[in-house]
């Protein structure tokens, strides 16, 4: 019996074993798959036949032996929370899809489209907890399996299906076919069930990438047989009731005192503890026996109350129902060790939430309908540079909220005046605070798990590289909203070398401007306003020039009265360029957009793009008679 096992760069644990048959050990193994198996699909009476007379659970399939069992964990040692099984031709004629079909039409099958028996592999059993559902988990297991699958030779895979709850379409995003003819009811499952079929040498759908991955990582990752035990590791360290108690959901602690001077650059990220660490317990502890909490915010039950009503909204109707989904969702943890405990230093807050993915599909759970949960995860796995965090400050805030965008590189040199208080979302305490770490500060507060780089000296020869390609990794987007002819259009030069897509929102008449350098490497800086200009041209500009450069870029003939009448009066009786916080809020509406279609291979072509709400919301445009 061997184990394998793999993160691949998700919050997932996946075991992945094999089990022969003979031993004693093996046999009570699989007894433990089976139950759990049983378990989950008998799901509350949904299945009955999965339950037994005594009140048990029973799956048993001879298929097991001989087959991979993959069994996901939120970490190592964690209780079991999904699984798959990946069936090798060793066990051909044991395979489900056979005894659906029968030996005859199975064969017919895999002849007709150019199989044997020896190289078809069967995946089946894909089984995720309640508590975890929604949350990614299927997706990695099933990608795990299929990854394992293509590694171990599979020149093809085939399964069952159910279709009551979309399982057919699930597969389906994974490149799986549904075998024309072979969809019936079958009572055992109460639903419809047809065959899928897989070409692992064909594309792997939507999650190609990370079938790819977990291929990869498959021969590499082994480990000791041990790892195989189904149940939880128990913890090591002190037992539940030694866990500091914050019963209130407001609570106000003694000292006022903050972690290091909240002016400071180095002061913008929170400090994250899981009580389901000991080191973690231990943390919170200190931090607040040290008397700097100021605020202690703990709302736990009632975002596991909107959790499982996310996840199934029809409990809404039944208290009691949304009370049994949490504690099921709890599986006997002390709610105070539930999740992650957020220590935020700069303000003295202290908040309890929920665990990351969780956290993710409650606070992203109104965007559904308009980008799905797959379309959630895909855009959380990118990487946006923004440069300038005054007007980009809006696009930073608007791409957190929104969720568009995991990982985040952020460039200004500047800090917060008082009159940028007419546009930006601060408050007179942030004065002289960087703009990026104020960014940063504010995002992290509406999602703590942001991967946030910042480069507080702006964008320069110097740091260029490292923000399009180095540190955590490439960009996949830039928002270029700086002020610096020269920065604009060498931001531009780097990004079309890269294949890197630009946006940018002008604050005038709602311009936003498009360059799709991913899909047109050729494409002219800017649409080809500054001719045959580089960036080398517009080093040491006075100030007349760089204002001739900047109404080119935003092309003078198309700004608006306002803005023309008041360049004149810039330096004489206007200290600078007029900015509104609407036109700013108004760009962070139309960046976010852009780049959520982008990172979704959406349509969003290259161009110029004007909203401008003064001829928008004219009277001739009212819709009343």
């Amino acid at each position: 019996m061997k184990n394998i096992h793999t993160t691949a760069g998700v919050p997932w644990h996946v075991s992945a074993f094999r089990v022969e048959a003979g031993g004693a050990g093996e046999a009570e193994l699989v007894g433990r798959i089976r139950e759990l198996r049983a378990r989950i699909l008998f799901d509350h009476g949904r299945r009955p036949d999965f339950r037994t007379p005594d009140g048990g659970y029973a799956d048993d399939q001879e298929l097991d032996f001989g087959a991979w069992h993959f069994v996901g964990r939120r970490e190592a040692g964690g209780p079991p929370l999904g699984y798959v099984r990946l069936s090798t031709p060793e066990t051909g004629n044991l395979f489900q899809t056979r005894a659906y079909l029968g030996a005859a039409l199975y064969d017919d099958v895999l002849r007709e489209n150019g199989l044997g028996t020896a190289e078809t592999f069967e995946h089946s059993r894909l089984v995720v907890e309640h508590q975890a559902r929604k949350l990614g988990l299927g997706i990695h297991l099933n990608a795990f399996a299929m990854g394992a699958a293509r590694f171990l030779g599979a020149k093809a895979m085939i399964g069952t299906s159910g279709t009551a709850d979309g399982q057919d379409r699930f597969h389906e995003r994974f490149g799986f076919r549904p075998v024309p003819g072979t969809r019936r009811y079958v009572e055992h499952y109460t639903e419809d069930v047809v065959i899928m079929l897989y070409r692992p040498g064909l594309p792997s759908g939507e999650f190609g990438g990370l079938v790819e991955q977990l291929e990869e990582s498959f021969p590499a990752a082994v480990v000791p047989a041990q790892h195989a035990v189904l149940g939880a590791t128990p913890r090591p360290g002190t037992a539940p009731q030694d866990l500091v108690r914050l019963s209130s959901t407001r609570l106000t602690v003694a000292a006022t005192a903050t972690s290091g001077d909240p002016r400071s650059g180095a002061c913008w990220q929170p400090v994250l503890f899981t009580p389901a660490h000991e080191h973690d317990r231990i943390g919170l502890q200190r931090l607040i026996d040290s008397g700097e909490v100021r605020e202690v915010l703990d709302t736990i039950a009632d975002q596991l109350a909107e959790l499982v009503t996310s996840r199934e909204p029809g409990l809404r109707s039944s208290p009691d129902a949304v009370q049994r989904a949490v504690s099921e969702q709890l599986a006997g943890t002390d709610p105070q060790e539930y999740g992650t405990w957020v220590w935020y230093p700069w303000s003295g807050r202290l908040v309890h939430l929920l665990p990351r993915e969780e956290f993710r599909l409650v606070r992203t759970d109104r965007n559904r309908g308009r980008i799905d949960r797959a379309q959630q995860r895909r855009l959380l796995g990118r990487r946006v540079g923004i440069i300038g965090l005054s007007v980009g400050s809006s696009a930073a805030l608007t791409f957190a909220m929104e969720g568009i965008g995991g990982s985040f590189k952020l460039a200004d040199f500047d800090s917060l005046s008082v009159s940028n208080l007419n546009r930006l979302r601060a408050g007179v305490h942030h004065l002289g605070l960087n703009k990026c770490v104020l960014a940063a500060r504010q995002m992290l507060e509406i999602d703590p798990w942001l991967d946030i780089e910042l480069y507080q000296d702006g964008l320069t020869d110097d740091t260029m590289e490292d923000f399009f390609t180095g540190g955590a990794g490439p960009i996949d987007l830039l928002v270029e909203e700086c002020d610096t002819p020269y920065v604009k259009i060498a931001a531009r030069e780097r990004a079309r070398d890269l294949g890197v897509p630009v946006v940018m929102d002008a604050n005038d008449r709602g311009l936003l401007d498009v360059e799709r350098f991913d899909l047109e490497p050729e494409r002219p800086l800017l649409h080809g306003l500054l001719g045959e200009t580089t960036s080398s041209d517009l080093k040491d500009l006075t100030h007349e020039e760089m204002v001739d450069v900047i109404l080119t870029m935003v092309d003078r003939e198309r700004i608006s009265p306002e803005l023309r009448a008041s360049i004149s009066q810039i330096g004489i009786t206007l200290s600078s360029w007029p900015q509104l916080a609407s036109g700013v809020a108004l760009g962070g509406a139309l960046t976010a957009d852009a780049a959520r279609r982008i990172l979704l291979g959406q349509p969003r072509p290259s161009g110029r793009f004007y909203t401008d709400l003064e001829i928008l919301t004219g009277g001739d445009r009212s819709t009343l008679a």
